[in-house]
């Protein structure tokens, strides 16, 4: 059985309000095993036999769907690919501060020149990296919450669906998930 993290987008923090509970009794639900969530902003680790992480995110988001009426896009990664986000990020070494380094999920990969294209809003002191994947991100000056360059800044921007988590999430979540 493998581990995997279900990661929603804009659940609780200004999007669609979803109780852990719930979102654990429909995950449970799916016949996936030892269902946990982290915060209460969407984040559910969990074991499963299925190994095809686009038709677990498909399942956890017809079930939300289904059950609470919502929709609500759900990124999917296993504990080995989360795992090497939280080894990955080239900030970690430059900062102590965890509130400074973000990690946004893709849904897929972007297309090449949507990359190239990719800058920061003028005026701010923003690093990042684009991986696959995932975007590594630096705000060495301050906060995610006083950018412009946000999760729907990203995705206007690669034309994907995002989800971001601080990077004390990503480890935590990381650390959960854990072959």
């Amino acid at each position: 059985m493998d581990r995997w993290v279900a990661l929603l987008r804009g659940v609780n923090v200004g999007g669609a309000k979803v109780a852990m509970a719930d979102l654990r009794r429909l995950v449970a639900g799916l016949g996936h095993d030892d269902v946990k969530t982290y915060l209460q902003s969407g984040n559910v680790v969990f074991g499963s036999t299925v190994r095809d992480a686009e038709a677990l995110a498909r399942g956890i988001e017809r079930a939300i769907a289904d059950e609470l009426g919502l929709s609500v896009p759900v990124l999917v990664r296993s504990g080995r690919e989360l795992a090497a986000v939280a080894g990955g990020n080239p900030y970690a070494d430059r900062e102590d501060d965890p509130t400074r380094l973000l990690v946004a999920f893709l849904a897929t990969v972007p297309e090449k020149s949507a990359v190239t294209a990719l800058t920061v809003p003028g005026g701010e002191n923003v690093a990042f990296t684009v991986t696959g994947r995932e975007v590594y991100l630096h705000y060495p000056d301050g906060g995610y919450g006083r950018s412009k360059f946000t999760n729907n800044y990203l995705e206007k921007q690669l034309g994907v669906v995002a989800t971001t988590r601080n990077w004390r999430s990503v480890r935590a979540l990381a650390e959960q998930a854990a072959p």
